[in-house]
């Protein structure tokens, strides 16, 4: 009798502790969240739309530039200043994607793809918050992007309102870039839409900064020659008109 009972409580005993493993499992699977996917405008490929940087020839180098620029932090609408994307589900609705997130907060990725891409197309390099020679010229660039807007399966908005300024002569360019992408499927390519709409303000800020460059020791440029919606004059000038 004492052997049955034994052998009664040892196999509850098994069975129970079968029963919490399970459960166990059941529970740690249900509070595993899927995994995150990261996405940066940034990077070793990130101009893709067919190679549109100008690409310097192999030979030169940007170890004397002409002149230098500087990209500040870039300022972004409140509502796309999270890592979570921000996708667009009608023109008043929005919604934010927990797994779909960038590798840094937008402001930044934009600034940093600008800045890569200007060094590719300008034949300089980015100098904000490095000192650097007096002698040499030095271009700020400034940008507010107004719109920032990811319509999955659609199209990836850009719109920004941008300045260049010649930080010693004060002359600055003032012009306003409106790019809309078409995108395939996928956040993936919502991701690769947006690289390409920096790409092409980068496209209009070099032939900007290029202006004025020509144009030094000039106060400013003309309007038609960055090609762009643009004012142009003294800082003055320009904050004047506002």
């Amino acid at each position: 009798m004492t052997s049955i009972r034994f052998s009664y409580s040892a196999t509850f005993v098994r069975a129970a502790a079968w029963a919490a493993a399970c459960a166990g499992v059941a529970v740690l699977a249900a509070c595993a969240s899927p995994a995150s996917r990261f996405y940066t405008l940034s990077g070793a490929n990130a101009d893709s739309a067919g190679e549109r940087a100008v690409q310097a020839p192999a030979a030169r180098t940007v170890a004397a530039p002409a002149f230098l620029f500087e990209v500040p932090p870039v300022d972004t609408p409140a509502q796309v200043s999270r890592n979570q994307l921000v996708v667009q589900a009608g023109d008043a609705r929005v919604d934010v994607l927990e797994q779909e997130r960038w590798a840094s907060p937008p402001a930044d990725e934009i600034r940093r793809a600008l800045s890569g891409d200007l060094a590719a197309r300008l034949g300089s390099f980015d100098v904000y918050g490095a000192p650097h020679p007096d002698a040499v010229p030095v271009y700020r660039v400034t940008v507010n992007v107004r719109r920032f807007e990811s319509w999955p399966g659609s199209r990836a908005v850009l719109d920004a309102v941008w300045s260049v300024r010649a930080v010693r002569t004060q002359a600055v360019l003032t012009c306003r870039t409106v790019a809309s992408e078409p995108v395939g499927a996928g956040y993936a390519a919502l991701v690769d839409g947006h690289r390409r709409a920096v790409a092409q303000m980068a496209d209009e800020i070099a032939a900007a900064v290029r202006a004025l460059a020509a144009q030094a020791p000039a106060a400013g440029a003309t309007a038609g020659s960055a090609g762009g919606r643009c004012a142009s004059g003294s800082q003055t000038a320009v904050s004047s008109s506002k």
